[in-house]
C-alpha cells in the first residue's frame, strides 16, 4: 500500500470522526498489513481473505480490542474507503458483490454492518433496515428472496419515494427518512451513486410552529404525577432536554455543584451543556439513592454492567460497571443487548417517558397536542419570556444556527404583543354592553357609527 494511500485514509478517518488522530494511524497499520496479506493470496475472494487474516490474528495472540481494531479498520477501508465499484489489490479485482445474486438476509447483514462501522445508534439502524425492508417489498411485491443489487438503479428510488408521496401520502419528515436510509443503502452497502433526484415527487411542508404550553398549563401538568415520573417531566421541562437526552443520561454527567447536565453525544453526536435546576436537586439526590442500591443488587448478582457507547468498552475495560457510568434513569428490568448479545440494565424505554406525558395532559385536561418535545418548546419560550438572551437559549438547545431559535420568537409575539381586535377596540370605544352573549349587534354598530 502506497505511502500516499496510507495518509488519505487517515485524513479520512480523521474527517469523518471515525478515528481520532492518535488512532488512525493504528487502524492505517492494519489495513496496510492486510493488503499485503492479501497479495499473497491473488486468487482468493476478499471475503476468504479477510477470514485467514482474522485466524491469523487470533493465532499470533493479539489483544481482544487490537483485534476488534483490525476488523474496524479493515471494514472501513473496505466499505468506505476503497474504490466505489471495485476494490483492487495489485493486479487482482475483486467486486462488493459476488456474481451470483445476493439474497435478502445478506443484504441486510452487509447493512448492518456498515452502519455499525459509522457508529449510528440502534435506533437509527432499526430505522433504516426497516426502510430497507419496506423498500424491497415494494420492488418484489413481498418476494425478499428476489433481491439483485446489480439491477437496483437510482430510478427505483425515485419510484418508491414518490410512491410514498402519492400514494402513501407520508409526510415529508417520513419521506426524508426514507430517503436517507435509501440513500445509505445505495452509497454505502452497494457503492451505486444516486444522483439527479430532482425530479422526484417529494412531500412538501410548510413552516410549522411548535406547540407550547403556558406556565399554567405545565403547573396543571405537574399536579397530575408523582415520584419518579414528576421527576422526569420537571427535568424535562426544566433543563430543556430531548427525549433521548434524559433516557441516555448518566450519573456522572450530573454536576450538583455547579447545578450543570452534560449531554454527551445528542443530536448531531455534539456534546453540549445545559441548567439542572436547583429545585430539582434534592429530589434528584433521592432519585439516585434508589438507582444505586438497584445497581449494587445487580452487581451482587453478577451483573451491573451497563452499555458503553463505540470504543470505549475495550478502552475501559472496568468502565461497565462503575457507578458513574450507570443511567440516570434506568429501566425497571435486566434484558438482553441485541448488538452483544449480553445481559444488561439498559436506560428506561422511550415510549415509558412518552406514556408518562400523554396519561398526564389528558388528566390535565390539555386539549392541546402536547407531547415530550412540547416541554422543550416551552422551556425556550418561557426563558425568553423572562429575559433570557436568544444566544444564551441557543447555546441551551444546542442549536447549531440561532435561525433555528429564533421561531420561539415568534411564538414569544404571539403571546405577549397581542394586538388588539377592532371589537375591543369597538367595545371599549362605544361603549357596548354585553348583550347578546357578548356579540355587539349589526344594528347597534350601525346606530353608533351615524
Amino acid at each position: 500500500m502506497k505511502i500516499g494511500v496510507l495518509s488519505q485514509f487517515q485524513r479520512f478517518l480523521i474527517s469523518k470522526k471515525l478515528a481520532t488522530e492518535k488512532t488512525a494511524p493504528f487502524y492505517a497499520y492494519w489495513v496496510d498489513r492486510f493488503l499485503k496479506f492479501c497479495c499473497i493470496r491473488p486468487k482468493s475472494s476478499l471475503e476468504e481473505q479477510k477470514e485467514k487474516f482474522f485466524e491469523k490474528l487470533k493465532i499470533i495472540k493479539i489483544e481482544e480490542w487490537q483485534f476488534q481494531q483490525a476488523k474496524e479498520a479493515i471494514s472501513i477501508y473496505v466499505d468506505n474507503f476503497a474504490p466505489p465499484q471495485i476494490y483492487k489489490i495489485k493486479s487482482v479485482e475483486v467486486s462488493r458483490f459476488k456474481d451470483e445474486d445476493v439474497n435478502f438476509d445478506d443484504l441486510l447483514k452487509k447493512m448492518t454492518n456498515a452502519i455499525r462501522v459509522k457508529h449510528f445508534s440502534y435506533s437509527t439502524e432499526r430505522t433504516y433496515v426497516t426502510w430497507a425492508k419496506r423498500f424491497f417489498d415494494y420492488l418484489n411485491k413481498g418476494k425478499r428472496k428476489q433481491i439483485y443489487p446489480q439491477k437496483l438503479t437510482p430510478e427505483d428510488v425515485k419510484d418508491y419515494l414518490t410512491y410514498l408521496a402519492i400514494e402513501g401520502r407520508v409526510s415529508s419528515s417520513t419521506q426524508n427518512q426514507a430517503f436517507n436510509a435509501l440513500l445509505f443503502l445505495f452509497r454505502d452497502v452497494l457503492k451505486i451513486e444516486v444522483n439527479n433526484l430532482a425530479e422526484t415527487v417529494r412531500a412538501k411542508r410548510g413552516p410549522k410552529l411548535p406547540t407550547v404550553l403556558s406556565v399554567k398549563e405545565i403547573q396543571g401538568l405537574f399536579e397530575q404525577l408523582r415520584n419518579k415520573d414528576l421527576l422526569i417531566v420537571q427535568l424535562l421541562y426544566g433543563s430543556g432536554l430531548r427525549l433521548m437526552e434524559l433516557v441516555r443520561l448518566r450519573v456522572q454527567d450530573i454536576d450538583f455543584e455547579s447545578n450543570i447536565l452534560f449531554l454527551r453525544g445528542a443530536k448531531g453526536d455534539k456534546d453540549r451543556s445545559t441548567m439542572l435546576p436547583q429545585a430539582l436537586g434534592s429530589s434528584l439526590r433521592k432519585h439516585l439513592e434508589q438507582v444505586k442500591n438497584i445497581f449494587e443488587e445487580d452487581k451482587a448478582a453478577g451483573y451491573g454492567e451497563v452499555y458503553l457507547p463505540n470504543a470505549l468498552e475495550h478502552k475501559y475495560s472496568k468502565a461497565a460497571k462503575e457507578w458513574g457510568w450507570q443511567y440516570a434513569f434506568p429501566s425497571s428490568r435486566l434484558s438482553i443487548d441485541p448488538r452483544s448479545g449480553k445481559i444488561r440494565r439498559h436506560h428506561i424505554s422511550p415510549n415509558t417517558v412518552q406514556k408518562i406525558v400523554a396519561i398526564a395532559v389528558k388528566k390535565a385536561g390539555i386539549i392541546k397536542r402536547a407531547s415530550v418535545h412540547t416541554l422543550r418548546h416551552s422551556f425556550a419560550t418561557h426563558l425568553l419570556m423572562n429575559g433570557v438572551n436568544i444566544r444564551e437559549v441557543q447555546e441551551l438547545l444546542g442549536h447549531k444556527h440561532v435561525e433555528t431559535t429564533m421561531i420561539y420568537t415568534h411564538i414569544l409575539r404571539d403571546m405577549v404583543n397581542i394586538p388588539e381586535s377592532p371589537l375591543d377596540n369597538l367595545y371599549d370605544k362605544r361603549g357596548f354592553s354585553d348583550k347578546n352573549n357578548g356579540v355587539a349587534s349589526y344594528e347597534s354598530v350601525k346606530v353608533n357609527k351615524r
